[in-house]
Formats: C-alpha cells, sequence, structure tokens
C-alpha cells in the first residue's frame, strides 16, 4: 500500500512550512529513515526522514513552495506499485492513496480536440492550461507513457528554441501570439512578455521627446520564513490581551559589579560578560519569586512551570528565532552565560533542535547593541511575559539629593492580562528592577 508523506508539525504555532528542497527525485529508492526532503518554518530548517522503505512515486509540494500543516507532500510506493497520483493541496486526512495494477491506466486521458487523446497525470494537465502548452506536443515518460507535471514543465522551459522566459512563452501561447516574429528587447534578445503585448497593440505615434521610464518599486516577496514570522506575530496579537508597562533603573552597580567581574578575570583574555548575561540571571532569579510569569496558556488551563526555560531572541537577516535554554533556573551566572551565548551562537550558524526552540516558558529580547532606549515587545506564544531591554546610558539623575551622573535602562514588560493581572506582573517587574539595581538582592 503506498505511504503518504505529510508536512510535520513542529510545536503549537507551526501552521505551514516552506519545501526547501528534496533530497531524492520521482523513481528514487528510498529507505525508511533516511532524510527525504529540508523543510523551513518561521524557526527553524530542518530535514523530514522517510516514513516507509520504497519508490518515491510522485512529489505532490515541489522546492520553493509553501504547504500547511498535515498536506500530503509526496507518495512513496512498494516496488511493482501505481498508486493514483495527488493533486495539490490534499491533506492527509484524504482517503488513502489506492493502489492499481501494473499495466492500468495511470493517467487520465486528455482530450486535445482533434479526435486523439493523450494520457495525462491530472496535475500535468492542470499544469498545461496554466502554461498554455498543447499536450500533444509533450513526450511523456510517466507510467505507461503518461505525462508527467515535469514532462510539461519542460517542455513550456525549452520553448521551441525560442529566446524567452517560460512566463512569456505560455503568455504568448494563451494570446495565440508567434514568437517567431517578435524582436526580443531583454537581455541577450530575449523576449519579455512587454515585447509581447507591444506585438499585440498597434504602436502609439511617437511623442516628440522620450520620456524617462519610471522607477520601478523593488518588490520583496512576502514568503518563506518573513511571511511566517509575520504569521505568527499577528497570531500572537490575536489570540492573547498584550499589555506593556516600563520601568527605568538606575543600574549603576550592575555596571560596577560587571567592571569588578572583568577585572577579576583580566588574565583570562577569553572572559566576556555582558549586561545580557547578568539580566539573564536576574530574571532567573524573580520568576522562581513569581510563578505566574513563568507560565504558559494553554488550552486545558494556566501551566506554571517548575523550571525556567529561558528563551533569547536573536535576529537573523531574514526573521527571528527564538531559542531557549532548558532549566535557566539552576545555572549560576557563569554557567548560564555559557549557554545563552551557545544557543545563540547556533541560531546565527545554524545547528538548533527542535527541543532549542520549542518549549520556552519566558523570553528576552535585547535590543541595546542597537541604541534604542525602550519598545514594546510581542509575546512568544503561549508564554505569559516576555521583557525588552534597552540600552545603558549615562545621563543626570537624583541619587541622595543631589543631581549626578547615573548609569540608567529602561526595562519593558509584555504580559498577557488573560493569564495574569497587572499588578502580580508590575510586582515581578519591579522586584526584577531592584536586583539589578541592587544586584546583592540576587543572592537572596
Amino acid at each position: 500500500m503506498a505511504q503518504q508523506v505529510i508536512m510535520p508539525k513542529w510545536g503549537l504555532t507551526m501552521k505551514e512550512g516552506k519545501i526547501v528542497r528534496w533530497l531524492k527525485g520521482e523513481g528514487d529508492p528510498v529507505k525508511e529513515g533516511e532524510p527525504l526532503f529540508e523543510v523551513e518554518t518561521d524557526k527553524i530548517t530542518n530535514s523530514v526522514e522517510a516514513p516507509a522503505s520504497g519508490i518515491l512515486f510522485q512529489i505532490v509540494v515541489p522546492e520553493g513552495e509553501v504547504a500547511p500543516v498535515q498536506a500530503v507532500l509526496a507518495i512513496i510506493a512498494a516496488e511493482g506499485e501505481a498508486p493514483e497520483r495527488v493533486d495539490s493541496g490534499t491533506l492527509s486526512d484524504a482517503p488513502e492513496a489506492s493502489t492499481v495494477a501494473v499495466g492500468a491506466p495511470a493517467a487520465k486521458e486528455a482530450d486535445q480536440g482533434d479526435g486523439t487523446f493523450v494520457p495525462a497525470m491530472p496535475a500535468a494537465r492542470k499544469l498545461a492550461e496554466e502554461l498554455g502548452v498543447d499536450l500533444a506536443t509533450v513526450e511523456g515518460t510517466g507510467p505507461n507513457g503518461a505525462i508527467t507535471r515535469r514532462d510539461v514543465q519542460s517542455t513550456a522551459d525549452s520553448g521551441g528554441g525560442v529566446n524567452a522566459s517560460p512566463k512569456a512563452i505560455a503568455f504568448a501561447r494563451r494570446k495565440g501570439v508567434d514568437l517567431s516574429q517578435i524582436a526580443g528587447t531583454g537581455e541577450g534578445g530575449r523576449i519579455t512578455k512587454a515585447d509581447i503585448l507591444r506585438a499585440m497593440n498597434p504602436s502609439q505615434p511617437e511623442q516628440a521627446e522620450p520620456r524617462e521610464a519610471p522607477v520601478q518599486d523593488t518588490i520583496v516577496p512576502m514568503e518563506g520564513v518573513r511571511k511566517l514570522v509575520a504569521d505568527n506575530m499577528h497570531a500572537s496579537l490575536q489570540s492573547a490581551a498584550q499589555l506593556s508597562v516600563f520601568v527605568e533603573l538606575d543600574v549603576t552597580e550592575m555596571v560596577r559589579l560587571r567592571a569588578a567581574l572583568h577585572e577579576r578575570n583580566k588574565r583570562d583574555v577569553e572572559y566576556r560578560l555582558s549586561y545580557n548575561d547578568i539580566i539573564s540571571y536576574a530574571v532567573c532569579r524573580a520568576l522562581k519569586r513569581h510563578p505566574i510569569m513563568n507560565s504558559t496558556l494553554q488550552e486545558d488551563g494556566i501551566h506554571l512551570h517548575k523550571h525556567v526555560n529561558l528563551g533569547i531572541a536573536v535576529a537573523l537577516p531574514n526573521g527571528l528565532i527564538v531559542p531557549n535554554v532548558k532549566q535557566a533556573d539552576t545555572y549560576s551566572l557563569e554557567e548560564l552565560k555559557g549557554h545563552v551565548r551557545d544557543v545563540a551562537g547556533r541560531a546565527r550558524k545554524g545547528g538548533l533542535t527542535m527541543d532549542e526552540i520549542t518549549g520556552g516558558t519566558f523570553t528576552i529580547s535585547n535590543v541595546s547593541m542597537l541604541g534604542v532606549d525602550g519598545f514594546t515587545p510581542i509575546l512568544n506564544p503561549p508564554e505569559t511575559g516576555i521583557l525588552g531591554i534597552g540600552r545603558v546610558v549615562e545621563k543626570p539623575a537624583v541619587k541622595d539629593g543631589e543631581i549626578c551622573i547615573r548609569s540608567m535602562m529602561t526595562l519593558s514588560l509584555t504580559f498577557n492580562h488573560m493569564t495574569t493581572d497587572g499588578a502580580p506582573a508590575m510586582t515581578f517587574l519591579r522586584e526584577l528592577g531592584d536586583m539589578l539595581e541592587n544586584p546583592a538582592l540576587m543572592t537572596m
């Protein structure tokens, strides 16, 4: 019996994934457990293993396309089987792919309107209509000589020797335009859609003076990681009652603590300690004292977590990812900074596991390196809170009744008002602020 390959669901918020690359082609043998294809989500790019052994009979969703969770991506058949091919967009709860005897018709016959019939797969017929390809001119390479999507695409790409893009060729076929009679104005004499439109419409009288062509906008497709991040951010705002509060802190003592630890370890040329390391440690201490802020809102209720799985927001060239350090509250300051640097580094270079990007209980988003004082972070569902960290800057402040220069910093806390009320959230933020203003409180 044929086996469906479906889009996996990684994490509560995953709705769709993009097929980055198929590691096998149609007709190739596959073994259960070997990498079959790569999927890109808003959080990670990872390979997916084959669910069964056999022959990769059909690739339903090609490379570069996005499919929803549980969508059928491919069909694996046993040797000698000829399953019915699946249309793109089919979900796994559809009837299971059935098999037919070898030698039976493997495709529907397409009527070309001239009294002849051409065996073609349904997906191939659909693609031929979209590209304007005459199936009678396509040589089939599928079972029993049936035409496949790949056959149609190859015919469209070849264009019969015409120097034009596949889209231009398909457009010309739909409009009945003979490309051999058109001079291309594109690079290398390539025929463009504009050339075809000019051939279809008589030239307008030339203007007395040539007009400068308008500057075209640069269009960045809303797809892949960018689209998935956008969808998740929108879903976060739709599914939670988000409220943000701010506090300005005098962190002069935190600055001194960092300077003292650097002085103590000055013989170690590789020693590093950032404000973010100290804040991460303080957050873990404060969350243990305010467990409602270390919770997640799930379908069966509010889950209060025993340990802090601390998420660290990491900016990537094409989006954002939030790996987390499991049981961060069990580490010392020196241990925690090592774990934070490890997951953040692998987030930028690649190599995170699914466990490291799921199961977070609280997130930190630090924008101090961008020179920003404060901002309103968006929750990372289903977490209850996310902390925004601004830059440390020296400015005049009142200390013991006198105006002096102090190191000041702004923290912003966004929390889900469905999970907790304002007073507990603000109490947590205030206690965290007290720890950063007086680091000795972190030891109590």
